[in-house]
């Protein structure tokens, strides 16, 4: 069996009849009044076209804003745990640039590093991951510097090409993407050998993202970080909106009848991440913290890990309310070092 199809938007419809029957969430990016932020959505129709990247990230699907993990109920002097058990729906996400379905693979890395996190798991599990080959790009993009693309298809399991004259080229990339095909029976055609593929954006590297763990290990104490940081509100946006950062805070609730635990997303930026209860800061200045993303991202990572916490997105930079360029930033450190 081929493992390339022919879609045409008609052939999504029915696609997104039957993932709608099997009780399935289907996920996309989408036009809001603030832009294209990815949410829930019914038909093709409401999938957002012509842009470059949406706003917000997928990573609240397996890794929600806020989670409850624990709670209890007291009856006297008993008290009753409540296991919470987790919103697995099965979960299509579609149209996801390539970027930002390689980014699973980092937070997949970190979930199960130690122990397994069965909530992460849960939902990853029940999610597949349709992404689309970026045709444009903008200044904001470097994915081509940390060794990827505008056609990546790393954590796809369907990825979609757009053709020519309409329609998409559809890569079968697993086996949640071949059985997303299925659902179409005889409307996904095998790809015709003519069919011509639109081009993929251009975008040339803008340092060697391979190098980046190696000039780091000497540059922890350099004065560019404290220059860097001069432009930081330390708002923690970047990390909200960025696909691999997976920082978050254990906030315990409760009242005379009960209580839960939730689980909350964090940002090293922030000024209270590190923040003691005895009033001592390890990190007390923004450089400091500005110095912990980056060494988190291309320094911790790929030596806890075997890979950057990156992707090259570039949602933190378009996201920035100081204009702060992650991809510029970076491009200064390797020249320098």
């Amino acid at each position: 069996m081929s493992e390339r199809y022919t879609i045409t938007p008609p052939s999504l419809e029915v696609l997104f009849d039957a993932l709608a029957r099997d009780g399935a969430r289907v996920v996309a990016p989408r036009q809001t009044t603030h832009g294209v932020e990815l949410g829930d959505v019914r038909t093709p129709r409401d999938v957002a076209t012509g842009y470059v990247q949406a706003i917000t990230s997928a990573k609240g699907v397996v890794f929600p804003k806020v989670e409850r993990i624990l709670g209890y109920r007291t009856q006297g002097r008993d008290v009753a745990l409540e296991d919470p058990t987790p919103d697995a729906r099965p979960t299509v996400l579609f149209g996801l640039r390539p970027c930002e379905a390689r980014a699973f693979a980092a937070l997949e890395a970190l979930f199960n590093w130690g122990e397994r996190d069965a909530f992460f798991n849960e939902r990853r599990q029940r999610t597949a991951i349709v992404s689309v080959v970026c045709t444009e790009a903008d200044e904001a993009c470097f994915c081509t510097s940390l060794g990827s693309g505008p056609a990546d298809p790393a954590g796809s399991d369907l990825q979609l090409h757009p053709l020519a004259d309409g329609g998409y080229a559809a890569d079968v990339r697993s086996e949640k993407g071949r059985a997303l095909v299925a659902l179409l029976g005889d409307r996904a055609a095998p790809l015709a050998p003519e069919a011509a593929l639109a081009e993929p954006a251009h975008l040339e590297a803008a340092f060697a993202g391979n190098a980046l763990p190696a000039v780091l290990a000497t540059r922890f104490d350099d004065p560019v970080w404290a220059e860097q940081s001069l432009r930081c509100l330390g708002c923690g946006v970047c990390a909200f909106v960025c696909p691999t950062c997976a920082c978050f805070d254990l906030q315990d609730e409760a009242d005379a009848g009960g209580g839960q635990r939730l689980r909350c997303w964090d940002s090293c930026g922030l000024s209270t991440f590190t923040l003691h209860a005895s009033g001592h800061n390890p990190r007390e200045r923004q450089s400091q913290r500005w110095r912990q993303r980056v060494y988190h991202k291309f320094a911790y990572y790929p030596d806890r890990l075997g890979m950057l916490g990156c992707v090259g997105c570039g949602k933190c930079s378009r996201a920035c309310p100081a204009d702060m360029s992650l991809k510029e930033h970076l491009a200064q450190v390797a020249r320098s070092s």
